[in-house]
């Protein structure tokens, strides 16, 4: 498959849309906290796919809540977006941080699947 590139196209009434763009269907997977988002859909839209992606409930809350965008057949990162709710901070980190942890915990999944996989032979 061939490189598959995301664009942000909106984001409104609680639910992030994007374009994805490349070769074959792609096969998205949207985590927040590390579990898998539900309702996102992808829609072909002619050269390209329509993604949509429900802010679940969870998410409208204090904080940062960072969304990982990925291509689960390649493990590969599309995208992410995040949410900020709450007092407002200068210079905040906090945005950064947790789309480096949910890239990490992609990462996690990745290895540990690597590591099954090959357990058995050597």
């Amino acid at each position: 498959m061939g490189q598959l590139t995301l664009t942000k196209l909106r984001f409104d009434n609680g639910v992030w849309e994007g374009r994805i763009t490349g070769e074959g269907r792609p096969d998205v997977e949207v985590r927040h906290l590390d579990q898998a988002v539900e309702g996102v859909e992808l829609a072909e839209d002619g050269d390209g796919w329509t993604l949509r992606v429900p802010v679940p409930r969870r998410a409208v809350a204090e904080g940062v809540h960072g969304f990982l965008i990925y291509d689960a057949a390649s493990n590969t990162k599309l995208g992410d977006f995040t949410l900020i709710a709450g007092e407002p901070v200068a210079d905040d980190l906090r945005a950064e941080v947790a789309l480096l942890r949910a890239e990490l915990d992609m990462l996690k999944r990745a290895f540990r699947r690597h590591c099954l996989e090959t357990s058995g032979q050597g």
